[in-house]
């Protein structure tokens, strides 16, 4: 078997050679070795990837390479119109992407920019209206500029959408079609899209999006990435905050990233952690930019123990060497899982998540596992009394009023922004009342309703599967101290997807 290519063999320009090596990265991932020579092409791509494989810069390198003969240093706007635009969903993601996109172009004159809510547009005008070859943005605040009229879309080369399902799950599915309707005709521009997880909705979303596109898929889809040690704990709803101490604690971990549903939830547990005496903070759709900024940068620099985080404020989050994602609550949709695990094993690294089961989870859990189509091991709890005081099925008195008094509050919530073509003009909206950004009536409708996310329901079972009481019953006793002491073993990578042994962690971890 031929040894994979190196950056230099993909038919990179020196510039961007240069800066990979700069940030030290030797080996293309599996999926940029694939990627990378077919959006050089110029052809269309679907690409199907998990967490962790490269992906920005699989697609962040070769843009940069096809916008290089435009590059220029004139002081002038019109000499640097948006030639490739690039939509996340949430602001973290869309950060991080820019990133990359500075880290590896910084050899050249090639300009970018990151617009998203949450702050003042008006920061963010002057830096637009200069002139960006490369724009990085969430669709919500994108609209916004265009309202502005400080961004045109007339001369996009390149449409990039990145986390489809996630902006499905999301609601911004019109506000996407919106922005699609005044970009170039599609066989003008070149088109990439990629999902970790492709459902009927993301196919025909594709469909309309791509012209004739390259399939690029690393990993089965739907699949968790094979380098996650996955496993789960029976524990009743009121004793898993003793268990996530005790894991913390025995383990001596310094960075575990901690997975509720709610906002309401998210800061309850990061408070209680806290009397705990463990250094913890929370990030959810309710905090601020800079609030999340401050947070996510205290748990890079290992000075938090936990950080607590709802789906929407994790999305895109990106630790190097993280060893530990715990599902306090199971998410209700099952692509949910595999997008939180996916935070810990990265780029061939070896990563563990565990998830914390109360009685009324197991239906969840029963559909991850359908997805995933294999089962997740379930084990007791040594060195803890974690015998269960209710019978499967019963409600929960730990998490009920609070969070489903936030729910309820959720669903009579405005709706995510629709198709809207018309606005009253800013000089006549009362000034006394700010109003809040389309990503941000996004973050915060999923961070309170995740039961119903929009427009995609979960595909629930009422009932767990019929061997499942039998093999998860809460009188087990199948003690696994190894669990608690130590990482287990992850699972062999396949040939087809473990990244070359000689080179550092691959470039950008997205």
């Amino acid at each position: 078997m031929s040894s994979a290519p190196s950056f230099a063999e993909l038919g990179l320009a020196p510039e961007w050679l240069r800066a990979v090596a700069e940030a030290g990265y030797t080996q293309p991932t599996p999926l940029q070795s694939q990627a990378i020579p077919v959006i050089l092409e110029g052809r269309d791509v679907m690409g199907g990837a998990q967490t962790g494989t490269g992906k920005t810069a699989g697609f962040a390198l070769p843009i940069l390479h096809k916008l290089l003969p435009q590059a220029n240093a004139s002081p002038s706007p019109a000499r640097h119109p948006v030639r490739a635009l690039i939509l996340a969903p949430t602001r973290e993601l869309a950060i991080q992407v820019e990133e990359s996109v500075k880290t590896y172009g910084k050899h050249t004159q090639l300009r970018s920019t990151c617009v998203f809510g949450g702050v003042d547009i008006k920061q963010q005008l002057p830096i637009v209206r200069g002139g960006v070859e490369i724009l990085v943005a969430t669709p919500g605040r994108l609209l916004d500029h265009i309202e502005q009229k400080s961004v045109t879309l007339g001369q996009v080369e390149i449409f990039v959408l990145d986390e489809a399902d996630r902006m499905l799950d999301m609601g911004f599915i019109p506000d996407i079609k919106r922005i699609m309707a005044l970009l170039p005709a599609t066989a003008k521009r070149q088109n990439l899209l990629f999902s970790t997880t492709f459902s009927t909705e993301i196919k025909k979303l594709a469909d309309s999006l791509l012209n004739q596109p390259q399939l690029i898929e690393v990993a089965r889809r739907n699949t968790a990435a094979e380098t996650v040690a996955q496993s789960a704990y029976k524990v009743p709803q009121e004793q898993k905050r003793a268990l996530v101490e005790h894991i913390v604690r025995t383990r001596g971990l310094r960075q575990v990233l901690c997975f509720v549903r709610t906002k309401h939830g998210a800061s309850r547990l990061a408070r209680q952690l806290e009397k705990d005496g463990l250094e913890t903070s929370a990030i959810h759709g309710d905090k601020t930019q800079a609030a999340r900024l401050e947070a996510l940068k205290a748990f890079k620099e290992a000075r938090l123990e936990v950080l607590v985080a709802t789906d929407v404020a994790a999305r895109g989050l990106d630790i190097d060497d993280l060893p530990l994602v715990i599902n306090y609550e199971l998410p209700h949709v099952p692509e949910d899982y595999i997008h939180r695990i996916g935070r810990t094993g990265r780029a061939g690294a070896s990563g563990e998540a565990i998830s914390l089961v109360d009685p009324v989870e197991m239906k969840y859990l029963t559909e991850i596992e359908k997805l995933l189509r294999k089962p997740i091991p379930i084990s007791s709890v040594e060195g803890m009394n974690l015998t269960a005081s209710r019978e499967r099925g019963e409600r929960a008195p730990s998490r009920g009023r609070a969070d489903a008094g936030e729910a309820r509050r959720g669903r009579g919530e405005r709706a995510p922004h629709g198709e809207k073509t018309s606005r009253a003009p800013r000089s006549e909206r009362a000034p006394s009342a700010p109003r809040p950004t389309r990503e941000a009536e996004r973050e915060a409708a999923y961070a309170r309703n995740p039961d119903q996310p929009v427009p995609r329901k979960p595909a629930a079972s009422p009932h767990p599967r019929a061997d499942a009481g039998h093999r998860r019953g809460f009188g087990a006793n199948r003690p696994v101290p190894a669990l608690l002491m130590k990482r287990p073993p992850a699972t062999p990578v396949p040939a087809d997807v473990a990244p070359a042994p000689a080179a550092p962690a691959h470039p950008e971890k997205a």
